[in-house]
């Protein structure tokens, strides 16, 4: 694979970011992602990849991504990403909460043929959950109670 292909490559993985989450560009959706995608859930295609952007949109109508860093080799694109957003609406049973956060995660992206075909993606989401108030925060988790503090 030459230089250019891998500079293609990490360049499809931005603008998927870029156009298609930041900007619900759904038609560059169809451009970028294989047909042979497969998400977590085992779903398939662009429309698989469209599915999870139009969940986040619904639960954090206002979110954001920022690439931290992008590194690329061959046909894998790694990415470390921030987003921002609002939390205000259901997402994944949890009522909205109107809290705003700031989350973290990186994917290894496989790029074949110009398109997206294969992700493996981790978040922070613990984090994510303590941001909605649904976990307490890791200090809160290690606080002594007050009948444990006096404790001998």
């Amino acid at each position: 694979m030459t230089n250019a292909t891998t500079h293609e490559n990490a360049r499809t993985v931005r603008r998927l970011f870029e156009q298609g989450f930041n900007q619900r560009d759904f038609a560059l959706i169809d451009e970028l992602v294989d047909a042979d995608y497969v998400d977590a859930a085992g779903e398939r295609g662009p429309a698989a990849f469209r599915q999870l952007i139009e969940r986040l949109h619904g639960a954090f109508p206002d979110i954001t991504y920022t690439i931290d860093e992008t590194v690329a080799e061959a046909d894998a694109v790694a990415v470390r990403w921030r987003w921002t957003g609002t939390h205000r609406g259901v997402f994944r049973g949890i009522a909205p909460t109107e809290r705003a956060l700031t989350n973290t995660g990186a994917g290894i992206f496989r790029v074949r043929r110009g398109k997206v075909a294969a992700a493996s993606i981790e978040t922070d989401r613990l984090g994510f959950l303590q941001s909605i108030g649904v976990v307490a925060p890791t200090d809160a988790l290690f606080k002594p109670r007050a009948a444990e503090s006096h404790a001998a």
